[in-house]
């Protein structure tokens, strides 16, 4: 035999809280009760008993005399003629229901129609109305329907809130009649967190018990909310206001039974049922023994409680927040302004939406939902409204700034994004705060311009950080200097000749580019960059192109690598003559003028020579009178020296042909002037 006993049954902090009041009230001055302060006799005679006497309407109250306001709130005229008659008011009213007391008020003040789910007759309901002429109460979806079709104006926007003891299903089933025919609707959930709480451990519990005990005023609106659902979901299930109701036949036949409470039920009352409740379950498990045969065995000796005691878990419910605490919640709820969250203690707990993200861009539904466990920090606690606020942005901002002084001790490399140019560097931000980068540090050369790395995310390493005057200096270079470093230790612990890089042109000269082959880099000579005669690199490649290189030869010791980009398993030569034969017209490219003609490229790495006097179709004084460097033209191959790789080549011969005296008189002087020029391919 066990019992389960509810962790978050009894007082709420808002009862809490009005009871607190209405005692120091009493010891400090005395004063009256407007109505029933909480719905719990029992209380309530006992703050009678300390001096505070109970009045029924405002004409009652005397001059200067203290006013306790009720957890439940009271309507504004009330308040008003209070005012009038010179009474002291002392606001008891639940911070939640001041809070649906709050978002009403807006909705009046904007125009819109304000529709309430909640009993039209609970005092609550009837304060929380008061706010806004003409406000609508629905107590179920069927009547939210039947408002929709008869006094709904679709050209006015609504704001709907809820009782705060309203019954989850019912508050969420009336929102989805609202959003299917509302076309401007707002809800904000107002059901009380520790409400919320309490219900759905009643319903957890009564599933899993033969009986369950709901202990709570008749007159209380959530402990009969929660005596319906306990029976939704357990056949047995009895509400008490006090434990001389409990009778030794409602245990009977039990194995396990429940025990929750309603918010206005204190812990005096708690605690005596609960005491009842496991001496009849004692005396039960007893008649069991006396009437069983002498062969029965023995029953085990009973649980007296699930896990804490009951001492120990109303200390837990009234743990104290302090401003500037790290907190762990539940998030409850979530409204158009703020979220709710619960802490786990009376204290309710309350984001607003704008202290939710550093992002201003950022959607509330993308960061939390109903249900996730947020860890925040307390920015301020009203001990006397009983709620804290709550920021999850600033708790970020902490969050961050121990970070960034753990990556300096540790030399954590981060990453941020460049957003702007200051003074003699960059401001880079990593997850929110501003880094600011020398330009030294950037990892640029000098006198570079800094603007084109605006947006671009970087990685850097923190060098300084000065919280007090949020001051943070970083530095790219260092990480870039270390990745460079690692990537030239793979380069030469790995180089070889023949093997092939996917490399970046850095650097131009004369003679030929650097490349930097991943931290290193490589040298390819004019001469290895093309099989084409070339005069300058640029001509080829220019920098930042990329280029498939292959190592030729590398002294590790000296640092030096010599790189070629032209393919040699290509041999120009050959290429030429699967190409072209004695007698064919090729286009020529003029790569050199000499004086006694000039030298064409045939194929990429292979030249022929033009003599002057097959140039034209007439005597010419030299060939630039013709030809120019770069110049494309039409040439006749004459004559092809296979053994040492030579070609004659005439433009003359496609022409018309010229007398014969003149071609005999250059014959032969030309044909030793090109026999003495040098072979070049």
């Amino acid at each position: 035999m066990k019992v389960i006993l509810a962790k978050s049954a009894g007082f709420c902090r808002g009862v809490e809280r009005a009871v607190a009041l209405a005692e120091r009230t009493a010891k400090e001055r005395g004063g009256a009760m407007l109505g029933s302060l909480i719905h719990n006799d029992a209380v309530i005679r006992e703050l009678e008993t300390l001096g505070m006497r109970r009045i029924s309407s405002p004409d009652e109250a005397a001059a200067g005399e203290a006013v306790l306001i009720r957890s439940h709130g009271e309507r504004r005229e009330v308040l008003d003629a209070l005012k009038a008659r010179g009474a002291e008011i002392v606001d008891a009213t639940c911070p939640h229901v001041q809070r649906a007391q709050r978002l009403v008020e807006q909705a009046a003040r904007e125009g819109a129609q304000a529709l309430i789910v909640g009993e039209a007759s609970h005092p609550e309901v009837v304060a929380v109305a008061s706010r806004c002429p003409g406000a609508a109460v629905c107590a179920s979806p069927a009547e939210t329907a039947a408002w929709l079709e008869s006094d709904y104006d679709p050209d006015r926007p609504v704001l709907a809130v809820a009782q705060t003891t309203c019954i989850r299903s019912v508050w969420e089933n009336c929102l989805k009649i609202l959003k299917k025919e509302c076309t401007n609707v707002k809800s904000c959930d107002t059901i009380c967190g520790a409400t919320q709480r309490r219900q759905l451990e009643a319903a957890e519990i009564a599933a899993r018990v033969d009986v369950m005990v709901v202990v709570g005023d008749r007159k209380s609106s959530n402990t009969r909310h929660l005596t319906e659902i306990c029976q939704e979901a357990c056949p047995r299930v009895v509400q008490i206001e006090t434990a001389d109701e409990l009778s030794p036949d409602v245990f009977s036949g039990c194995m396990t039974a429940g025990l929750t409470a309603g918010a206005s039920t204190p812990a005096s009352i708690m605690k005596e049922v609960y005491a009842t409740m496991t001496e009849e379950i004692r005396n039960e498990e007893n008649q069991v023994e006396e009437t069983a045969p002498v062969e029965a065995p023995v029953p085990e000796k009973r649980e007296i409680a699930e896990s804490d005691t009951f001492e120990e878990m109303l200390e837990k419910s009234f743990k104290t927040l302090n401003t500037g605490d790290k907190v762990t919640g539940v998030v409850t709820a979530i409204g158009a302004t703020e979220i709710q969250v619960d802490l786990g203690c009376k204290q309710a707990g309350y984001i607003p939406i704008t202290e939710l993200s550093a992002d201003p861009d950022a959607k509330v539904e993308d960061i939390v939902h109903v249900g996730d466990e947020i860890e925040t920090y307390i920015v301020r606690v009203n001990d006397v409204e009983g709620y804290a606020t709550l920021s999850k942005k600033r708790l970020d901002a902490v969050k961050v700034w121990e970070d960034i002084e753990k990556a300096v001790e540790e030399k954590t490399v981060l990453e941020g994004t460049v957003t702007e140019i200051n003074k003699g560097g960059v401001v880079v931000s990593v997850k929110g705060v501003r880094v600011f980068v020398p330009a030294s540090q950037s990892g640029q050369p000098r006198d570079a311009d800094l603007s084109a790395m605006v947006k671009e995310t970087v990685k850097l390493r923190i060098t300084e950080v000065n919280r007090a005057r949020r001051r943070v200096v970083g530095s790219i270079r260092s990480v870039l200097n270390e990745a460079r470093a690692a990537a030239q230790k793979e380069v030469w612990d790995n180089i070889e000749v023949g093997k092939h890089y996917d490399g970046v042109v850095k650097s131009m000269t004369s003679y030929g580019v650097f490349v930097d082959i991943g931290g290193v880099d490589g040298m390819v000579h004019i001469s290895e960059l093309s099989w084409s005669r070339i005069k300058h690199p640029s001509e080829i490649v220019k920098v930042g192109d990329r280029l498939d290189v292959y190592v030729i030869s590398f002294d590790a010791e000296k640092h030096k690598i010599s790189l070629g980009v032209k393919d040699r398993t290509q041999n120009p030569w050959d290429v030429f003559m699967k190409t072209y034969q004695v007698g064919d017209v090729a286009k020529v490219r003029i790569v050199k003028l000499m004086t006694f003609g000039a030298f064409a490229e045939v194929v990429p790495g292979v030249d022929g020579l033009i003599h002057i006097s097959q140039i034209a179709d007439r005597r010419i004084e030299k060939p630039g009178d013709v030809l120019t460097e770069g110049e494309t033209v039409e040439a006749k191959i004459t004559a092809v020296d296979e053994e040492k790789q030579k070609i004659s080549l005439s433009i003359r011969a496609i022409l018309t042909p010229a007398p014969l005296y003149e071609d005999e008189e250059d014959e032969a002087p030309a044909a030793e002037e090109a026999s003495e020029a040098p072979a070049e391919e």
